[in-house]
């Protein structure tokens, strides 16, 4: 939870404001997971701090939303164009994406 905290304060991606009465307040929720390999043995925990989106409202709270995912479709059309550009991929683990 410390490290997902420090990631939103060195990213700086929220900041902490004083409540006016115009204000809806959204509230968040940490949801902790067990990663686990193939024999079934705890390799880390996993925390993540999320927003209660169910309480918002669209054209209030938000205006739009994003989630960053890649469709199988757009995976593979990237493959198909780099195979024949010939350019070379990397992958990498992206731990927060804001």
């Amino acid at each position: 939870m410390q490290e997902e905290h420090n990631r939103f304060t060195r990213n700086e991606v929220w900041s902490l404001v004083p409540r006016t009465s115009e204000m809806n307040m959204i509230g968040t929720k940490w949801v902790c997971r067990n990663k686990m390999d193939e024999h079934g043995v705890i390799t880390r925990n996993k925390a993540r701090l999320v927003v209660k989106g169910y309480n918002q409202e669209k054209g209030i709270d938000y205006d739009e939303t994003y989630a960053p995912v890649a469709r199988l479709e757009v995976v593979r059309l990237l493959l198909a164009f780099s195979f024949i550009r010939g350019f070379k991929l990397f992958q990498m683990d992206v731990k927060s994406s804001f």
